[in-house]
């Protein structure tokens, strides 16, 4: 938020990402594995690598051997790999996981992706809670809770009544996310023109109080991320973007037993990542946080510290992450408006580096050198964030 600088002595983990992609997005009628290659292919020819460079893979969601599936569709043979199922935020745990690996020598070069077609396949489904082996079942099965939904809108209705917001308040952020849409002509709602407060409010109620407007697309898509070591990284296409940071929390795989709806694991995980990179939140230029709902973007930013608790929907208020505001929050669109295939956390990670390297067009952020991209998975479950920063 205040341009700062990152130098050749700035804190860090000797690791950049080099190149960053996305398949086809929205209804692309492609198999998983297709949509892959796309973002894996794309992403490798921006690195200015091939595949027969990479030696590390991490990516989740094609089946339950997902690494080795990949692995075996591309024709290598990784050295590592990591297939950690954690929801929207697995992508920020892999950076975490491809830095200690490439910082440890057990790869060189590693991939992180992820696809889903979810759209053209029509395999959203917003049944099945908590699983009916887990003890949680018992208490949560009877009220029929649609998942993930009802959970998310459960702790939007502890957090109005807690705090005294209203609907209207967090309408502000599918607002401003259909806003920064608006600039990115690859968002699933480029063409759908503004979208008011009222537009959000007269929505269909699902899951009250959140309405489909509250709620992210359900699209195809799908991104990939590549890692290498920060020394091999300068001599590649593109400006390296460091990895200065990373921290995680794990917290709950149901909601019966939270105490606070309002405090997440999101508290932990930034102030992780951001003492391991030596910077604090005011010094963020530009950040990208999981918005599955509007109210999850809510409850992460005052996790994050940019403001206290039961303060962030006033913060928001006035165009402050809207184009143009204090704070460039969700640059694409976000899950809200530009796509979400079910697991979105790898393209927070893309739209983070394409801001640093100044490649984002009319919704670039001026003078943009640190971010930050913050994944949340489950039911506000798993939360991991990574801090990354470019040398201008």
């Amino acid at each position: 938020m205040n341009g700062h600088l990152i130098g050749r002595d700035q804190l860090g983990t000797g690791v950049a990402v080099v190149g960053v992609a996305e398949s086809d997005l929205g209804v692309t009628d492609q198999p998983i594995l297709g949509l892959q290659t796309q973002a894996i292919t794309r992403a490798l020819d921006d690195a200015g690598l091939a595949l027969r460079d990479v030696d590390g893979l991490a990516t989740t969601g094609i089946s339950r051997f997902s690494a080795t599936q990949l692995a075996d569709w591309l024709g290598i043979q990784p050295k590592w790999t990591d297939s950690t199922f954690a929801g929207g935020s697995a992508y920020e745990m892999y950076v975490a996981r491809a830095a200690q690996a490439i910082r440890a020598g057990q790869a060189e070069t590693v991939l992180v992706s992820f696809a889903s077609n979810q759209r053209s396949a029509r395999s959203r489904s917003l049944g099945g809670v908590v699983e009916a082996h887990t003890p949680e079942a018992q208490f949560e099965t009877p009220y029929a809770p649609l998942y993930p939904l009802s959970y998310y809108a459960m702790a939007a209705q502890r957090y109005l009544h807690e705090f005294g917001a209203t609907r209207e308040h967090l309408a502000e952020i599918a607002v401003a996310a259909r806003e920064w849409a608006l600039l990115n002509p690859k968002a699933f709602r480029y063409g759908a023109g503004p979208l008011t407060v009222e537009d959000v409010l007269a929505s269909p109620m699902i899951s009250s109080p959140l309405t489909t407007a509250d709620c992210c697309l359900v699209t195809d898509g799908g991104g990939a991320v590549v890692l290498t070591s920060s020394e091999r990284a300068r001599d590649l296409r593109k400006t390296p973007v460091e990895v200065l940071g990373y921290g995680e929390r794990t917290t709950n795989t149901s909601m019966t037993a939270v105490d606070d709806l309002t405090l997440t694991g999101a508290v932990g995980s930034s102030a992780d990542a951001l003492a391991r990179a030596g910077l604090s939140i005011s010094d963020i230029d530009v950040i990208e946080v999981y918005d599955s709902f509007t109210i999850t973007v809510a409850l992460t930013l005052e996790a994050l510290g940019v403001c206290g608790r039961g303060e962030a929907l006033d913060f928001i208020q006035d165009g402050r992450i809207r184009p143009g505001g204090q704070l460039p929050l969700n640059t694409n669109g976000g899950g809200l408006s530009y796509c979400h295939p079910g697991q979105y956390g790898v393209l927070l990670l893309v739209e983070a580096v394409r801001q640093l390297r100044g490649e984002c067009g009319p919704r670039q952020v001026a003078g943009a050198r640190t971010a930050l991209a913050h994944g949340t998975g489950g039911i506000l479950s798993t939360h991991a964030t990574v801090i990354l920063g470019v040398d201008r």
